[in-house]
């Protein structure tokens, strides 16, 4: 009787290679190509820590300063980290200037523009995105053309026009006699209702809502303020909270303007007027710390609606860049 030979090794491992199927195959990345992709990572992330630790330097600068006492600010070598942190600082600001009615002015005037300008925005750029009318396109073109042009070359004549409005602040039928609607909140409001580049903006987002919805919408009988409200403004809700920041930071800080029309109105002096107007008292060094503390109390809220809005601003910017645009602050005075 004659035996079979044993199958080899071979033979064995093949057959169970047949039957588990085929191994997955390696990475074709090696150690060097993995470091490789590191280091490519590592330098944009090294850049952008360099520069939000410069941008982060003079907050924290501000508000160690504001925590030092007299002694510390003047003595030499100076002392940058206080020892005892001197919190009664930011009780002093509101206890020796009135930062509330500041705050109250501020936040009155701002949320009264971002509002205007959101409303004025969204419905001129609706109009033009999606309707058809003659003259649209030179309608659009005044709007870009008038971006060139800052508010500073304004203020003269816009001033004059406030000064001379009939029947109100004490004029007569001619618009004399009075202040007109100067040392009023309206004179810090009205210049800025409409926002040439907050038309634009809005209007490269409503662009890209898909037509056929709205078509849709008309055909069910839904009238044109149901598709604005219902349909348009929850499709470019992040566009319209980028842009709200936008115009909140800016007349927040606004100067000039509220400058020109409160010098002789000082209840309506907003929060960056009010510590401006009053430098003049934080001249002897030993102050200094209440004028920062004043400084970081007048931007706490512009810091705060940043962070609460930040994930808004990423999602318009993904949405920007997937049609080739990204959002960017406007220019002053627009």
């Amino acid at each position: 009787m004659s035996l079979a030979p044993a199958p080899s090794a071979r033979l064995v491992a093949m057959d169970a290679e047949e039957r588990e199927g085929p191994a997955p195959a390696r990475s074709r990345w090696g150690w060097a190509e993995l470091l490789r992709i590191r280091r490519g990572r590592l330098m944009p992330v090294v850049l952008l820590a360099i520069g939000a630790v410069a941008m982060l330097v003079p907050f924290g600068d501000m508000i160690l300063g504001a925590l030092r006492s007299p002694a510390e600010r003047l003595a030499r070598p100076p002392v940058y980290f206080p020892a005892v942190p001197q919190w009664q600082n930011f009780r002093l600001v509101f206890e020796t200037l009135p930062l509330g009615l500041w705050l109250f002015n501020s936040v009155v005037v701002t949320v009264a523009i971002t509002a205007c300008q959101l409303l004025t925005s969204t419905m001129a750029a609706y109009a033009l995105a999606k309707f058809e009318f003659r003259g649209r396109d030179w309608i659009l073109r005044f709007v870009l053309g008038a971006q060139l042009f800052p508010f500073f070359l304004l203020i003269i004549p816009t001033f004059f026009m406030l000064r001379y409005v009939p029947l109100f602040g004490g004029n007569g039928w001619t618009g004399t006699g009075g202040t007109g609607l100067l040392n009023t909140y309206a004179a810090l409001v009205l210049p800025f209702v409409l926002s040439w580049y907050g038309i634009f903006m809005m209007r490269q987002f409503i662009v890209g809502v898909p037509t056929d919805i709205i078509e849709a919408a008309r055909m069910d009988g839904a009238g044109e303020w149901a598709i604005f409200w219902r349909i348009v403004v929850p499709v470019v809700r992040p566009a319209l909270t980028i842009l709200g920041v936008f115009v909140f930071i800016y007349h927040w800080n606004e100067v000039i303007w509220t400058l020109t029309v409160t010098r002789s109105a000082p209840d309506l002096q907003t929060a960056p007027i009010g510590t401006y107007l009053l430098r003049s008292a934080f001249e002897d060094q030993r102050n200094l710390s209440l004028q920062q503390a004043a400084i970081v109390v007048t931007i706490l809220p512009v810091v705060v609606l940043f962070l609460l809005t930040q994930r808004f601003y990423l999602q318009s910017a993904a949405t920007g860049r997937a049609r080739g645009e990204a959002p960017h602050p406007p220019k002053a005075g627009t």
